[in-house]
């Protein structure tokens, strides 16, 4: 299938690793030149020698701490200008810390906002006068099955996601006439780098992450977690020419965990005439 991406710039904010360096490896595979940036030396690095073996376009790869509001907007600009245009936007950003509603106070929630949302909404302002220009666009927003989904003990998650989607819904009210799609990718568990230094935590002495990993995606539908590059094959579909008709909708990647419900020990086993 041609998405049209051959010659597209796609930028992929916090894509030196996990869902963002899905994402921007699908792009290259897929002929678009890929701009990507994050704040680890190192990541930055390995994530452009990947990029550079998957890529028939440019690659671009800038150190750059997308929570600094005047920094990513410079980066979109640079990008945009050394590259010939931004017609993509991925963010991809971080996790804010676990835990319940009144397990925070006002300062977390503040760092929350600050780590989450503001960095889209920068981002998204910054690139939108490329793609107006343009007269095209698509601005994908990775957020998390918590803006769809409440669960207590991801409270700041919930709070910062679920905003996120009211922002992206709003901008593509705003944008959808200049031919720019705004949407949200809201995956549930992903195998990422943060969800593995988890498992090994969990593993503690007896050292078994892959049973701790097999743990955290028994709930899914599939009985498993996502693997990064699932997550960015929707990504990528949403980005191509296909989805032009696709705006202000949030796309719960999530293995059907929401349609299973939730985890509950004392229903395991009773037979299906047990309330007849």
């Amino acid at each position: 299938m041609d998405l049209g991406l051959t010659g597209r710039v796609a930028l992929v904010a916090g894509g030196t690793s996990g869902i963002g360096l899905a994402c921007a490896k699908e792009f290259a595979a897929e002929g678009a030149h890929v701009a990507v940036c994050g704040r680890d030396p190192q990541r930055l690095a390995a994530a452009e020698r990947e990029l550079r073996a998957a890529a028939t376009g440019r690659v671009s790869a800038t150190g750059v701490d997308i929570t600094d509001t005047d920094a990513a907007a410079r980066w979109v600009d640079r990008v945009a200008a050394d590259l010939g245009g931004a017609d993509v936007l991925v963010v991809s950003g971080g996790s804010p810390p676990f835990g319940t509603a009144t397990g925070f106070g006002t300062d977390d929630y503040r760092a929350a906002v600050d780590q989450v949302l503001l960095p889209a909404v920068a981002l998204s302002l910054a690139v939108l006068p490329h793609m107006r220009a343009a007269g095209r666009g698509r601005v994908l927003l990775v957020a998390s099955e918590t803006a769809c989904v409440p669960i207590g003990p991801l409270a700041l998650s919930g709070v910062t996601r679920a905003a996120l989607v009211r922002f992206a819904q709003g901008l593509a009210v705003d944008v959808g006439r200049d031919g720019i799609t705004v949407n949200v990718l809201a995956p549930g568990g992903v195998r990422t780098p943060p969800m593995e230094r988890v498992a090994a935590r969990m593993a503690g002495d007896d050292g078994d992450v892959d049973a701790r990993l097999a743990a955290m995606g028994h709930h899914s539908a599939l009985g498993r977690l996502a693997r990064p590059e699932e997550v960015a094959a929707v990504a990528v579909f949403l980005a191509g020419e296909r989805a032009s008709y696709v705006t202000a909708s949030v796309h719960l990647i999530d293995g059907g965990a929401a349609a299973t419900g939730p985890d509950l020990p004392h229903l395991t086993g009773i037979r299906k005439d047990t309330y007849a």
